[in-house]
């Protein structure tokens, strides 16, 4: 029982010092277009440093990944749309609309590669830990490819 409790503990502090370093970076970057989408990356690759530091293989969170990737990939252009169609308002309105479809659709792709994963012997046993490490690893992968897109279509349009 006290392992459990250790392990939510670590998974709170972790997402809590994640979270500051997220909000920082976010903060700092901003209103540079061009920064935004690699500073997001850069967050991705470090939160893979608390995957190595906790131990966790890759392996073992690519369901989660999975989902962040596509859940924020795909989010970013709802929201951009929403915000060019209507605004904050719109931005707000599309977020929303388009968090509820990325979270199927990421759901959708997580539960198949955890299921090809189980057919291989593959553990993606899921802990507090992992689990968040993984869909914020790829939350940050996927916002940090979406924004560049979107830099690049601004560059062309």
């Amino acid at each position: 029982m006290v392992k459990k409790k250790s392990s939510f503990l670590q998974a709170i502090s972790s997402w809590i010092i994640l979270s500051i370093i997220v909000i920082a970076v976010s903060a700092y970057f901003v209103f540079d277009s061009f920064w935004i989408g690699p500073a997001f990356i850069g967050l991705g690759i470090i939160s893979l440093i608390f995957l190595g530091f906790f131990k966790i293989p890759l392996k073992s969170v690519y369901p989660d990944m999975i989902f962040g990737a596509i859940d924020n990939g795909v989010l970013i252009f709802a929201a951009v749309l929403g915000g060019a169609y209507a605004g904050v308002a719109g931005a707000i309105v599309g977020g929303a609309a388009g968090n509820t479809i990325t979270d199927g659709l990421g759901g959708l792709f997580e539960g198949y590669v955890a299921q090809n994963q189980r057919k291989f012997k593959i553990d993606n046993e899921r802990t507090p830990l992992s689990t968040m490490l993984g869909k914020a690893s790829g939350c940050l992968f996927g916002a940090g490819a979406g924004l560049i897109i979107v830099w690049l279509i601004q560059l062309v349009f």
